[in-house]
Parts: structure tokens; C-alpha cells; sequence
């Protein structure tokens, strides 16, 4: 499968899925407001135009936006006007709702899928960009019941072809609920970590020190601190009820060790994560065809922990893998 894309924003994950898209051999059209970053995509094999009006009318099937979080309202307000009514529009941002939101106003919602590949480094722009950063990744792609079928299948088409990712289909609350415990409260525990050696007394000694378990945790936090403010502000609902969870776990934490008492519970709680969790779960593959309600349906079996592997547009069907039901205690063996 081979395509035209349009990317727009050629920073480290839109770059990134710019060069991936060339090696796999689609045609990409690129833009970004800066020139320098324009060169360099030019270099690696990016059509780039100087206009985001130039790339909406470039012709391309799918338009990629992977402009900063606070650009994307006036970015879609932007393109909403020129972009050709065959052009699917998805995107790469770390939050879904305020996205939806913005491309709800600007009446581009039906032909819109979420989407957000889970990876990404420490570092920012076209020159921290790889092809190979996004091949194999996790994405999420979300829908809601406007969601058109062949937009969906469209993204994901080029997300298990060109990308070999797999997708965990998801209603934009779901997804990010989810980010929120795995990305980005974790950035902002890591910039606690920072914060907290920044101001200690002995912060010089801290910071001599350290070694791996402190490199490791605050990795993401030597990021732009503007990019991971925008992620955790936009995602606030979810990220604050999550920080007061931990708040609250950590403060009991050290009330147990003020008071000598036992540690146990808080560091074997996530044992079931250490032995694999849900990587370690026995899974079957299933074709699906989506028909009417195929969003809500859809979404519900990701929810529950289903994978789109594959697609098939002319069967308007996609290949989920799904855990199989864990056996009761006491049930009979076929």
C-alpha cells in the first residue's frame, strides 16, 4: 500500500513519519513555517511547498497535522477553508479531545481521525527526526460517531502498512484517560525529580551522584518544558484527578515511614505489572466488518484491550487481536 501524504509540521514526529512515509516509498508533501526545517526535508526527500495553502491543494489523500498542541486550532482554521472535501485529516498530538474539539469547529470532523503514534525522544525538531522512530510503534486512533468508515480505514491502512504499527482503537476520552497514566503523569514526576534535586542543599552532591535510576526517570523531563506544559494543560481533567491519586498514595507512603510501619503494600501492588501484565495474556485474531455503529463497537473492543493488526478496505473489514477469556476457577475443561 502506497500513497500521497501531507504532513504538516516537520518537527521530530512529523518529520519523523515524513521520512518514514519516502522510505516506504509514498509520496510526501511537507510544510512548516520554518525555512531551515523546510531545507532539511527538502534534503531527505520531502516535496516541501512554502504555504500551508500550497500543501492543502498538493492533492494529497491523507493530511497529517503534527504542529505543536497550541497551533492546531489555528492550523485547522487555516486549512478547513482550502482542503480539497476528498482529504482525509488526521494527527499526531498527545491529547484528543481538544483536537476533535478544534477540527469539530472548524466542520472538518467527519473526515477526521485521531491518531498518536506512542514514541518520541527527549529531543525536538526535523534534524532529532528518524525513519525509524514511528516503524512498529503503538498508535492510538480514536473516533466518535461522526467518524466516516473510509477515513478510518484509510488511516489505518497507512499506519500497519507503511508504519507496521499496531493500533488500539479508541473513543478520544479512553485514549486520553490512558496517556494521562502512561505519559503524562510520568512527565510530570520526572520534572518533579528535577525540581527536587534543583532545590536541595545538597544539590551539587545530588547532581554528582547520579547515576542510571535518575538519568532513567527524568529523561522526558529534559525536553522544551513549553511542549510537556501544553500536553499536561490540555489534558488537565485527567492529568490532575491522576497527580491527586499519586499525591495521595506518596503522602500515606510517608506517613508509613514516619510511623516504621509496614511498606509492603505500596511496593508490591503493581506485581501483576511486573510479571507482564497484558503482555503476557494469550490472544486470537478475529476479522471484523464494520457496519453500522461500527464506531461505538469498535472502540468499546479497544477499550477492553483489542489491537487492529490489519485492514482489508474493500471487505471494510480490520483484523483485531483480542484476548482470549480467562478460564473461572472450577471451570470444566473442553
Amino acid at each position: 500500500m502506497t500513497g500521497h501524504v501531507a504532513v504538516v509540521g516537520l518537527g521530530l514526529i512529523g518529520g519523523s513519519a515524513a521520512q518514514t512515509l519516502v522510505a516506504q516509498g509514498w509520496r510526501v508533501t511537507g510544510w512548516d513555517p520554518d525555512a531551515p526545517t523546510r531545507g532539511l526535508a527538502r534534503e531527505a526527500g520531502v516535496e516541501v511547498v512554502p504555504t500551508l495553502e500550497g500543501l492543502a491543494a498538493a492533492g494529497a489523500s491523507i493530511v497529517v497535522l503534527a504542529v505543536p498542541l497550541r497551533a492546531v486550532r489555528s492550523t485547522v482554521e487555516r486549512l478547513a477553508p482550502v482542503l480539497p472535501e476528498s482529504a482525509v485529516l488526521t494527527d499526531v498530538a498527545s491529547v484528543k479531545e481538544p483536537v476533535r474539539d478544534a477540527v469539530r469547529a472548524a466542520g472538518l470532523d467527519r473526515r477526521y481521525v485521531g491518531a498518536h503514534p506512542m514514541a518520541g525522544t527527549e529531543h525536538s525538531g526535523f534534524a532529532a527526526s528518524d525513519p525509524e522512530l514511528l516503524r512498529g510503534a503503538r498508535w492510538a486512533l480514536t473516533v466518535d460517531p461522526t467518524t466516516d468508515l473510509e477515513a478510518f480505514l484509510a488511516v489505518a491502512g497507512m499506519v500497519t502498512s507503511a508504519f507496521a504499527g499496531v493500533v488500539h482503537p479508541l473513543a478520544d476520552a479512553v485514549h486520553d484517560e490512558a496517556v494521562a497514566l502512561v505519559s503524562h503523569v510520568p512527565h510530570v514526576v520526572a520534572t518533579e525529580l528535577l525540581n527536587l534535586v534543583v532545590g536541595s542543599p545538597v544539590s551539587e552532591v545530588a547532581q554528582g551522584l547520579a547515576a542510571g535510576s535518575f538519568r532513567d526517570g527524568t529523561r522526558v523531563a529534559r525536553t522544551t518544558p513549553r511542549r510537556t506544559q501544553a500536553m499536561v494543560t490540555d489534558n488537565a481533567a485527567w492529568v490532575s484527578a491522576a497527580l491527586r491519586l499519586t499525591a495521595r498514595d506518596l503522602v500515606a507512603l510517608a506517613d508509613t515511614l514516619d510511623a516504621n510501619g509496614s511498606t509492603d503494600a505500596f511496593f508490591d501492588r503493581a506485581d501483576v505489572l511486573r510479571a507482564g501484565g497484558a503482555a503476557g495474556e494469550t490472544r486470537q485474531t478475529v476479522e471484523v466488518v464494520l457496519d453500522d455503529g461500527w464506531q461505538h463497537g469498535l472502540a468499546e473492543r479497544g477499550r477492553q484491550g483489542a489491537r487492529l493488526v490489519a485492514v482489508d478496505a474493500a471487505r471494510r473489514s480490520v483484523v483485531l487481536s483480542e484476548a482470549l477469556p480467562t478460564p473461572q476457577a472450577g471451570s470444566a475443561e473442553a
